[in-house]
């Protein structure tokens, strides 16, 4: 399992390069002031950062003891990625709709198209971050058994 120190630099480090990316793409795409734009990024970093923290903590817990691991398949990976983002979706959704004035079907579908980027950054990101910081197994304990073993 993951430390707390490593679920929040996962967290913060995730939202970090998101907004880098995110965040001019969405003020082009959307044909809206970079500012407008920001301040749902940075809003919506803010919640999705609690959220990142919470969610992977029950699903590596629910992992553990459904698998008794945390290793993640590619079908795993991408149904992490996707329940993550529709609970993300249900959250943002009014935030959207009341900070730009807009409809809920013009909010839902600025939040899918947001959703849609996360999707595959937040599939692509978990992965990468696993390669670079890779879960440490807890080395097993020493018995005789085991040093017979060896």
């Amino acid at each position: 399992m993951r430390t707390t120190f490593d679920r929040i630099r996962h967290a913060l480090s995730f939202e970090i390069i998101a907004l880098f990316v995110v965040t001019p793409l969405g003020a082009w795409g959307f044909g809206l002031p970079l500012g407008d734009i920001g301040v749902i990024a940075v809003i919506s970093a803010t919640i999705a950062t609690g959220w990142n923290y919470l969610y992977n903590l029950l699903f590596d817990h629910a992992l553990l003891r459904i698998a008794g691991h945390v290793s993640k398949t590619f079908a795993l990976r991408v149904l992490h990625a996707v329940v993550f983002e529709a609970g993300l979706l249900v959250v943002l959704l009014p935030f959207i709709a009341w900070y730009l004035g807009v409809s809920l079907i013009q909010a839902f579908l600025m939040d899918v198209s947001f959703a849609a980027f996360y999707l595959v950054y937040a599939f692509v990101f978990n992965w990468a971050y696993d390669v670079v910081f890779p879960i440490m197994q807890p080395s097993s304990p020493k018995t005789p058994e085991a040093e017979m073993q060896r």
